[in-house]
């Protein structure tokens, strides 16, 4: 049997449908929105198929049924009622307020023409009132407005605050404009990355439902576990699905573990092999330059506990490198536990192999500025217990930090950078990394997980005793039903070197 084209690339839902390109069914989700909401809103981490989802709404709603045959909607849906839909997608370079304004003219101008209407302002927020309004009237039904990435503005001058601020007034006057039109509205989404807060963009919104943490709606952008074993599986000949699912699944919305879409293509259009296809297509530079400011503890990012105000909020004036990491797709949710006083907390993650290896090499080389780290040395040795070696390892590593680092901050003093710097270069090497390790008597600085062994960490800056500390505090037991060999090992560093003066350990 003939494969289906896969649509790399492409996010327009009539080409898939009419090439005949392969095409996971999202219409239930679809469905069930329109059919429970009128004014709604979905963050997601880019490329994770929001565009085709929004594409798809359009076609629904301008009743192109022929496109529909054989998925969830087809039987469902009253394909004999018509909506004119207005569509805003913020793409291309628009990184001033001259570029932003002449993008949302052309716009505009677009909807006017594919809705044959035409505006008396030349003012494009204005227009858009007018659109919506006239678009009523000419077709006597309510109008659907769809905007993609409506966050973009924003995100694209993030570093430059100031900026920032002039591209948020702006677009909260346009989205505003859609309350005043209530009565002409039949449906309208909003997609984007972040989730700023109501107060600073949808003010004049408060009416929109953010569906993003719905549970119901969890899966509604992302391929899951199913999809990989049933529509993919005739293209994953000879490829190991547990290797699949370490590499790229993991992202989780509080339904199923999902893949990003644009990971599983890139994959097998690629020759099968693994690879950061998602990462390399936007580096985080701003979110490293906040983690250096701030001194951001990194192994925290393996044991993340925050509340629900932390993931359902940002802010231009306080800017979060957890909100960030999060809503930015470099941190997903485990685990969603509500205790006895009705208190939400999430337990986040890392997703999977591709981005606790890139971001951890990512931040290797722009904030460490190593560009050969001794990958397979550290590896040979932390398999074959070799300490001996892994000690020598470490020593290589701080010794090609750049002495720079340390001149502009006393960042040197602190356990918690060097915890930082080898944290990030096992996290590199895509091994099982703890930080913050919880134990009924304290908290192990690190834990390296291999499949027969486990090692515990604790560090030192000065002449304090580490090795003790673990056996005082008898980390070493949360891991004996694990039946593996444990080795603890005590570092400590010097504020003068910045390199390890003590390396001590002892197997269990």
């Amino acid at each position: 049997m003939k494969l289906k084209k896969l649509p790399i690339g492409i996010q327009t839902f009539k080409t898939i449908r009419e090439d005949d390109y392969l095409y996971i069914d999202k219409t239930k989700e679809a469905y069930e929105l329109i059919d429970n909401y009128t004014y709604c809103f979905l963050s997601r981490p880019r490329r994770f198929g929001k565009s085709l989802f929004l594409d798809t709404l359009q076609n629904i709603f301008e009743g192109k049924k022929e496109l529909f045959e054989d998925l969830y909607i087809y039987d469902k849906w009253d394909w004999d009622t018509q909506y004119p839909v207005i569509k805003i997608s913020w793409d291309g370079q628009i990184r001033t307020i001259d570029k932003l304004t002449k993008k949302l003219h052309k716009t505009i101008l677009d909807n006017q023409e594919r809705l044959g209407i035409d505006c008396v302002s030349k003012d494009s927020a204005i227009c858009f009132e007018e659109l919506i309004q006239k678009a009523y009237e000419k077709y006597n039904q309510k109008v659907v407005i769809l905007i993609d990435e409506y966050d973009r503005p924003i995100l694209e001058v993030i570093e430059d605050i100031e900026k920032a601020k002039e591209h948020r007034e702006f677009i909260k006057g346009l989205y505003s404009t859609i309350k005043g039109c209530d009565a002409y509205v039949k449906f309208a989404f909003l997609t984007g990355v972040s989730k700023f807060s109501k107060a600073s963009i949808f003010s004049g919104l408060n009416m929109l439902t953010d569906i993003s943490l719905n549970k119901k709606y969890g899966d509604i952008c992302g391929y899951t576990q199913n999809d990989i074993e049933t529509s993919f599986l005739p293209y994953l000949d000879g490829v190991d699905l547990e290797k699949l699912k370490l590499w790229y699944n993991g992202y989780n919305f509080l339904k199923s573990d999902v893949y990003n879409p644009f990971d599983i293509l890139q994959f097998l259009d690629g020759g099968k092999i693994y690879k950061n296809y998602w990462f390399e297509t936007g580096t985080p530079t701003f979110l490293i330059k906040l983690i250096e400011k701030n001194n951001y503890f990194l192994p925290k990012l393996s044991n993340l506990i925050v509340d629900d105000s932390l993931v359902n909020s940002f802010d231009i004036e306080n800017i979060n490198i957890e909100v960030i990491l999060y809503q930015s797709g470099y941190l997903t949710i485990e685990s969603m536990d509500i205790d006895e006083d009705d208190f939400i907390e999430y337990k986040l993650k890392l997703p999977n192999k591709e981005v606790k290896q890139s971001l951890s090499q990512f931040i290797i080389q722009t904030l460490y500025k190593d560009t050969t780290p001794a990958k397979k040395e550290i590896l040979k040795a932390l398999r074959e217990c070799a300490l001996d070696s892994f000690e020598n390892s470490l020593k290589s590593i701080f010794s090609s930090i750049a002495y720079n680092n340390y001149t502009k901050n006393n960042i040197s003093h602190y356990e918690g950078y060097y915890a930082s710097v080898i944290f990030t270069y096992l996290s590199a090497l895509g091994l099982d990394i703890r930080g913050e390790d919880v134990t009924n008597l304290g908290r192990i600085d690190l834990t390296i997980v291999l499949p027969k062994t486990i090692y515990i960490v604790e560090f030192k800056v000065g002449k304090e005793d580490a090795l003790a500390q673990i056996k005082a505090k008898s980390y070493h037991q949360k891991y004996l039903i694990e039946n593996k060999d444990i080795y603890i090992i005590g570092i400590n560093f010097d504020k003068e070197d910045q390199n390890i003066s003590k390396f001590e350990w002892e197997r269990i």
